[in-house]
């Protein structure tokens, strides 16, 4: 088992997770979105897949945050590979559209959170334009929602140390972008394919 595998293990015995089956997610490159509300979201997410798949997905995160200390960018570059965005002083140069287009270019899945920042009260909140404009970039590539519950409450914000309790992770079936269909329609679209997994 290598330190990857038995992270992914711990991660999924922490947060109470399941290994999700392969025939259940695309065997092509995908986006998979959820809703955000803790650290453990990207984590859990990615430790649910199977290692065939989990080795060519990519977290979609801000550079603000995760370049911050020298352990934060090993963590996200060098062991979970990130794809690491402009949050804050977004130019023409530093898009932060590029970087995962090109990922995808790549072979590579994402995984996003098109809230853009963690919930505080666990409510889904409407999502940002990013998801939109991956979509009509790459029409091709399915997009997978996701709903996870209570990793805000196994990982509050500000705690380090995670509580003892059963989180979960709901996976809906893929979705891409209609023809003819606008940003705030497919944007609502897409929050409500996360929100109905909470049910």
């Amino acid at each position: 088992m290598t330190t990857k595998d038995f992270a992914a293990w711990m991660i999924r015995i922490v947060c109470g997770v399941k290994l999700l089956p392969v025939e259940a997610l695309p065997s092509t490159p995908a986006v998979y979105f959820a809703n955000h509300s803790s650290h453990l979201d990207f984590t859990t997410i990615w430790a649910a897949l199977p290692k065939k798949i989990r080795t060519r997905v990519r977290p979609v995160a801000g550079r603000d945050y995760w370049e911050k200390t020298p352990r934060r960018r090993r963590i996200a570059r060098d062991f979970f590979n990130a794809v690491l965005i402009e949050r804050r002083r977004v130019t023409v140069a530093t898009n932060p559209l590029e970087p995962m287009l090109a990922a995808l270019d790549a072979g590579d899945s994402l995984i996003v959170f098109p809230e853009g920042t963690r919930s505080s009260d666990g409510t889904v909140h409407d999502f940002k334009s990013g998801l939109h404009h991956l979509a009509r970039a790459r029409p091709h590539i399915v997009l997978v929602p996701i709903y996870l519950q209570d990793l805000n409450r196994i990982l509050p914000k500000g705690d380090f140390l995670p509580v003892p309790l059963l989180g979960s992770l709901s996976l809906g079936a893929p979705l891409q972008l209609n023809a003819g269909e606008t940003k705030p329609a497919f944007l609502e679209r897409a929050r409500d394919a996360v929100v109905k997994l909470s049910h």
